[in-house]
């Protein structure tokens, strides 16, 4: 094997075990419930998973699927997580490094993974994700320098401001909560990621998918409670993959510079 695939391949291989301890977080945070204690269970026959079977995504396959005391369905929604998280990490370790931007890069995508999926599941965003998010975004920034620590702070702030700001126009003119404190915790999170810029982008692409699916529901009568953390997440993605390049397409286009 290539050296330059072994820092992707071991990165990899680390994001797998990341991505089976973020299943127990979309889990557990949304009904409060530590992440610590007690040790991963069959949530059937509550039996405690032994080591060998609580390998990512190989415990999961050899298995079949199924609980080894009881049979019981394990979902694929656990191998696929941890797949995609195990894919990330080791897309970022090829494409960046083992750097500090690529330890970035990893972990945003992660905490987004597990926003969109606890979004999707409980119409809830856990604080754990947010402002733990938030934390862990502006200690990146540190290291990266001052400079960088203030593009965090005031991305930050503008995404907080902007998403409460427009959930509180929404609640005057609806007359009901318009926008999820989730929603909101999660910009001020994004934005020390992807800064001020990114969070207008990010706002801007959540809004047009999240339009793209629900419009034609609604045109149909058919009434469903908007998750739009999945669509932020899917926003600031694309943000942070293309966000640069999209800023850099728009600022020609209009022939700002």
């Amino acid at each position: 094997m290539s050296s330059e695939w072994m820092p992707a391949l071991i990165a990899g291989l680390f994001g797998a075990l990341i991505g089976s301890f973020l299943n127990v977080c979309i889990l557990r945070w949304p009904a409060n419930q530590s992440v610590i204690r007690p040790r991963s269970r069959c949530p059937n026959c509550q039996t405690q998973i032994a080591w060998f079977d609580n390998v990512p995504i190989v415990s999961w396959l050899v298995l079949r699927g199924r609980c080894r005391s009881c049979s019981h369905r394990i979902g694929l929604l656990y191998p696929l997580i941890e797949l995609a998280v195990a894919l990330l990490w080791g897309a970022t370790a090829y494409w960046l490094g083992l750097t500090l931007a690529g330890l970035e890069g990893a972990l945003f995508g992660t905490i987004l993974i597990g926003i969109a999926t606890t979004d999707a599941r409980e119409y809830i965003i856990p604080d754990e994700f947010t402002l733990g998010g938030l934390v862990l975004g502006l200690i990146l920034a540190a290291l990266a320098g001052f400079g960088a620590l203030g593009q965090a702070v005031l991305g930050a702030v503008v995404g907080f401001s902007l998403l409460w700001g427009v959930g509180a126009l929404g609640s005057w003119i609806l007359k009901e909560e318009a926008m999820g404190g989730g929603d909101i915790k999660m910009m001020a999170m994004v934005g020390a990621f992807v800064g001020w810029q990114g969070v207008l982008l990010t706002i801007f692409i959540g809004a047009l998918s999240g339009t793209a699916i629900f419009l034609p529901l609604s045109l149909m009568g058919k009434k469903k409670l908007v998750p739009f953390g999945i669509f932020l997440a899917f926003g600031a993605a694309m943000t942070y993959v293309v966000g640069p390049v999209l800023v850099d397409w728009w600022v020609r286009y209009m022939g700002i510079a």
